[in-house]
């Protein structure tokens, strides 16, 4: 197994086992932001503004301690329903409202990831298309009440319990947990960063 350094600016779970499992050592360094929508401000731009700014924050927050060498990773991920965002809910009843207008329907889940390295940045955006099985109120009910889907975009998780009401999918898996692993790597090989030998 590598053992290749890399900065994380997320304090997702997912994203940092993603990376370990790869053969990444990584270090979280997450810088919070605004994650508010502009008006009218399409889900593509969105995803893709957010990944930028939290490295950039993350970057300007923890420079003194960071070398520059080293890839600094982050990433967003958002649901996007017939053009809408559907954010992380506030709330159950969001929670609720979220999971009840995906039933029986297809999204869109991008997770844009943006690299950093010796002063210059690299992005790329990955879109699955999602599809659910028609949930009853009852499903919805026992699911948050796991807790589960309460910080998640778009109030579920693939990689979770959430995973039992997908019907279909089309793109990347792990794109939809939050951190593409093809896209990643390549991502990764085009800013000059090492790559562990088994990644796609």
């Amino acid at each position: 197994m590598t053992d290749i350094p890399l900065y994380l600016a997320s304090a997702s779970p997912r994203r940092r086992d993603i990376l370990q499992q790869l053969g990444y050592r990584v270090r979280t360094v997450p810088a919070d932001i605004d994650e508010t929508p502009k008006p009218n401000e399409s889900a593509y731009h969105y995803v893709g503004r957010m990944a930028l700014e939290k490295n950039r924050a993350a970057r300007q927050l923890h420079g003194s301690t960071l070398d520059p060498a080293v890839p600094l990773l982050s990433a967003d991920t958002t649901v996007a329903l017939d053009s809408r965002i559907l954010g992380k809910p506030a709330d159950t009843e969001e929670a609720f409202a979220m999971l009840a207008q995906l039933s029986g329907t297809s999204h869109q889940v991008m997770t844009a990831v943006c690299i950093s390295r010796n002063g210059r940045e690299y992005s790329v955006l990955q879109s699955s298309e999602v599809r659910f099985k028609t949930l009853s109120e009852q499903e919805i009910h026992a699911y948050i009440a796991s807790g589960e889907p309460m910080d998640k975009a778009g109030a579920y998780a693939i990689q979770g319990i959430g995973g039992t009401f997908v019907c279909h999918l089309s793109g990347s898996f792990t794109g939809v947990m939050g951190l593409p692993v093809f896209e990643t790597a390549a991502l990764l090989r085009e800013c000059g960063c090492a790559v562990p030998p088994l990644a796609p």
